[in-house]
């Protein structure tokens, strides 16, 4: 008879792995990440916006900022293994996505930035895809919350990249010069978020994202 084996058991080990691992990376914050302290230290709301496939290395790099962060993480059982490390990390959570628990992650989320001043991070095009598409909530949570949307990539100069997995996955090697880009503040429309709007609105966001390039050496 097999025994079957609690991942979560696992993650202490795991976080102490990836803390190790991102402190031996060489992180550059570029582009508006003053303009975000800014905000943040003025109450203002703000939330980064992030894809999927960079969390490891954008993780990594909250790590190396004064600031407080509530990360929003799905409600699937992978999801909660990233939340428990996200906390081991000092760090919020909020739980909920596009497919599940979206209403009450917001709801979370709004209070999070209103009574703790946190931070909010959202992987726009996950937990499932399709790769690179900002979903709806980000836009819904923006504009309940007067917050700044922040675009944020990550460019790592060495990293493997899983091209099976629908998001490539982007694990950065250790020790590599991982620039982070801080794109400018975009704030939402105050609109009624029809189908039309929000489409012009997500698009807005998408083309963001899509500026934002390595700088070369």
């Amino acid at each position: 008879m097999k025994i079957p084996i609690d991942p979560l058991k696992f993650i202490p080990l795991v976080t102490g792995i990836f803390t190790l691992w991102t402190k031996t990376m060489r992180f550059e914050m570029q582009g508006e990440f003053q303009s975000l302290i800014d905000c943040n230290k003025k109450r203002k709301p703000v939330i980064l916006a992030a894809w999927h496939g960079e969390l490891f290395s954008i993780a990594g790099g909250q790590n190396q900022v004064d600031l407080r962060f509530a990360v929003m993480v799905s409600q699937s059982k992978d999801g909660e293994f990233i939340a428990r490390i996200i906390e081991r990390l000092g760090h919020h959570t909020v739980r909920g996505s596009s497919s599940r628990g979206g209403v009450r992650a917001l709801i979370q989320a709004k209070k999070m930035m209103e009574k703790d001043n946190d931070v909010v991070v959202v992987t726009m095009d996950g937990p499932r895809g399709p790769r690179h598409k900002v979903k709806d909530g980000i836009i819904y949570l923006a504009q309940k919350t007067g917050a700044l949307i922040f675009p944020v990539r990550v460019f790592p100069e060495k990293t493997k990249v899983f091209e099976k997995s629908w998001d490539r996955f982007e694990l950065p090697y250790p020790f590599t010069r991982t620039p982070i880009y801080i794109g400018e503040g975009m704030a939402v429309t105050d609109e009624k978020l029809d189908k039309e709007v929000l489409k012009r609105e997500k698009k807005r966001l998408e083309e963001r994202m899509q500026a934002l390039k390595p700088i070369k050496r």
